[in-house]
């Protein structure tokens, strides 16, 4: 049974849009929290000139919608067709320069960081306030919903909950203040580095009630560490664009 529901929420489907052909999930709560709702396209009687260099539309001077802001370009400055993966196109779909490179930089992410998180890392985990710490591989699961923590227990945190993310650095006080609870919908970040400190763990606020869980890199070995820090690398690109996410 309990496979059966999990092969609901992953299940997809290919769907056409105005955009382009996209595999989405079947169930639209199943979705990715790194997700982008595609956008709401400016009707083409409210832009009778480029949105970008002013270029007046007629027979030979044709419009474009970008398919990331939904704006109205020229060919000239709509013609890059690049990968858009927080949509789920399955081709590459045209978009204005500024959105191109925002998708070609988060590329770096489906393309390398993804794999890292998925592969996970060893660390120390402390749940709220109980000083006890357990070691536990760390990964987000391949529906990318789920931090799957698994040692002599097994915890999962939804990874749409996370409201608060602390990143901890050897040499350099945490400091700052946690969001308020109730305010669940927002994501506070600190930054990965501060001058030459360098990245030792990271502590995640889950849910309205703010439940807190640190994960600290062990110093067991040289490899682990460097596989626990290029996760939290990856963990801090994640945040951001789950703060994105929420914004939209």
């Amino acid at each position: 049974m309990a496979s059966e529901v999990a092969a609901r929420r992953d299940a997809k489907k290919l769907v056409r849009s105005p955009s382009g052909l996209r595999m989405v999930p079947e169930h639209r709560a199943f979705g990715s929290p790194f997700g982008l709702e595609e956008p709401q396209w400016v009707p083409d009687k409210e832009c009778p000139r480029c949105m970008h260099c002013d270029a007046k539309f007629d027979f030979l001077t044709r419009k474009h919608h970008c398919r990331r802001c939904g704006k109205c370009f020229c060919d000239k400055c709509c013609s890059q067709k690049v990968a858009l993966r927080r949509m789920c196109f399955v081709d590459p779909v045209r978009q204005c320069g500024r959105c191109a490179l925002v998708s070609l930089r988060e590329a770096e992410f489906f393309d390398r960081q993804l794999r890292v998180l998925l592969a996970g890392a060893t660390f120390l985990v402390t749940f709220g306030d109980s000083g006890k710490s357990e070691a536990m591989v760390c990964r987000l699961s391949p529906n990318q919903r789920f931090l799957l923590l698994d040692g002599d227990s097994h915890h999962e945190v939804e990874v749409a909950h996370i409201s608060a993310v602390q990143v901890l650095t050897e040499g350099f006080p945490p400091g700052g203040e946690w969001p308020h609870p109730g305010v669940g919908s927002r994501l506070s970040q600190r930054p990965l580095r501060c001058g030459n400190a360098r990245a030792t763990g990271m502590t995640l606020q889950c849910g309205a009630e703010g439940t807190r869980l640190q994960l600290t890199a062990g110093e067991d070995s040289s490899s682990n560490r460097r596989q626990a820090t290029a996760w939290l690398v990856a963990m801090h690109k994640a945040t951001k664009l789950l703060y994105e996410s929420r914004d939209q």
